[in-house]
């Protein structure tokens, strides 16, 4: 593995991990309030974007971060469903 794909898969690692945290948050609180609809919406949207984009130029960092962070914001998005 080159050093542009370590940093890569290591930038994806971070930024997708990022929402972890706030998947805890929520889960405990029992409460999305905070997060609004409008960047739930636009910001699944546009890692979706990137997950196409990354499968097109076949750059795996690409596809791994945005298929993760995507999960993740599923998982968001049910919480906010069911909690909000």
């Amino acid at each position: 593995m080159d050093g542009v794909t370590t940093l890569g898969l290591t930038a994806g690692t971070l930024t997708t991990i990022a929402f972890i945290p706030q998947i805890v948050k929520a889960r405990q609180s029992k409460s999305t309030g905070d997060l609004s609809w409008g960047m739930v919406t636009i910001f699944s949207t546009g890692v979706l974007l990137w997950l196409i984009y990354g499968i097109w130029i076949d750059s795996l960092p690409v596809i791994l971060a945005n298929a993760v962070t995507l999960l993740l914001q599923c998982g968001i998005i049910a919480l906010k469903i069911r909690y909000g």
